[in-house]
């Protein structure tokens, strides 16, 4: 454990080395375009810049306009394309965009850390298959998870849906696991991580999804009798006032799902790599100022690098908890 720590503090360590590459020509460092090219999609993989040359991976383009056509995003424009204001591939003479179905980055993101999860999950059932557990503790990967395993399920699960929960657990842990290990990754500045998954809305906006489609299509009758002709007055059930309050609740809860992931692990990668940047805004401003300010961003970077690993956790253990609220609420009985 002691080892694995060491190791994800050295590459947060690397953060400082990438930022000092991504200088423009003047050799000032483009602060706007460091962060949003960070917290942003893109069609390629920027690993560092030397001197002026970009060092990056290319990354597959696949859009269908007259046709399926798949190439590399360093050949976009030999292939009729360029990118918009917004960043988004687009027909070089209409301006027109196409149906994109690109493997961007944060889509190599997501592969990457959903082989990740499934690799470790699957090396921690390995150990319990080959080993027996009421006479050999756990060892490697599994001592790492089971733990981790038995809180979630034990203490938030188990005790917040029901005596339902065995349905809903392998969802609500994956949920766990999977933002999890995408909100550690987002805070490593190297390839394979970096990529901000977590902040990406469209991402949020598909796990909200899911617990939202958990919580509608296994509800009972009695969660369904209490949206549409809840327990108040007759007046307030006939206008309709409550059935109507009550059905824009059902849509609220994942929204709020949605937007507080988003918004947290997006604000955290903006803090970071804002307070990084001072030390190279002051390059210019004497060597007093820019001593004194490197070492105070320093120390806030440290910080806050720290604080991103504790929000990572909080986040993850937020989302599950309230989506097995949501869950527990819609199995209630009469």
């Amino acid at each position: 454990m002691r080892r694995l720590k060491l190791i994800f503090i050295a590459l947060l360590a690397l953060l400082p080395l990438q930022m000092s590459a991504a200088h423009s020509e003047g050799g000032e460092l483009n602060v706007q375009e460091f962060i949003f090219g960070h917290i942003g999609d893109a069609y390629e993989w920027h690993i560092t810049t030397a001197g002026e040359h970009h060092i990056s991976i290319p990354l597959p383009c696949i859009v269908i306009d007259n046709g399926l056509k798949v190439f590399s995003s360093h050949k976009m424009e030999e292939h009729g394309y360029t990118l918009n204001e917004a960043g988004k591939l687009v027909n070089a003479q209409t301006l027109e965009r196409p149906i994109d179905i690109s493997i961007t980055k944060n889509v190599v993101g997501l592969l990457f850390s959903a082989i990740l999860l499934v690799t470790l999950i699957l090396l921690c059932s390995k150990w319990y298959r080959k080993h027996d557990v009421l006479k050999e503790k756990p060892t490697g990967i599994a001592a790492l998870l089971e733990p981790v395993i038995v809180m979630i399920n034990d203490e938030v699960i188990k005790d917040i849906v029901g005596p339902n929960h065995a349905k809903f657990s392998p969802y609500l842990l994956t949920a766990f696991f999977f933002i999890l290990i995408n909100n550690l990754l987002g805070i490593i500045p190297i390839f394979p991580a970096g990529a901000n998954v977590t902040g990406n809305i469209a991402v949020t906006c598909v796990l909200a999804l899911f617990t939202f489609f958990a919580v509608n299509l296994f509800g009972t009758k009695h969660y369904y009798k209490e949206i549409f002709w809840p327990e108040v007055p007759v007046f307030l059930k006939a206008i309709p006032i409550m059935p109507l309050i009550e059905v824009v609740g059902t849509i609220t809860k994942p929204f709020s799902l949605m937007i507080r992931l988003f918004a947290n692990i997006l604000a955290g990668h903006i803090m970071i790599l804002s307070v990084i940047g001072i030390i190279f805004i002051t390059a210019k401003m004497g060597a007093v100022l820019n001593g004194s300010l490197t070492f105070v961003s320093v120390l806030f970077g440290v910080f806050l690098s720290c604080l991103e690993v504790l929000v990572a956790f909080i986040q993850s253990y937020v989302f599950t908890m309230l989506s097995a609220v949501f869950i527990g609420m819609a199995q209630q009985k009469h």
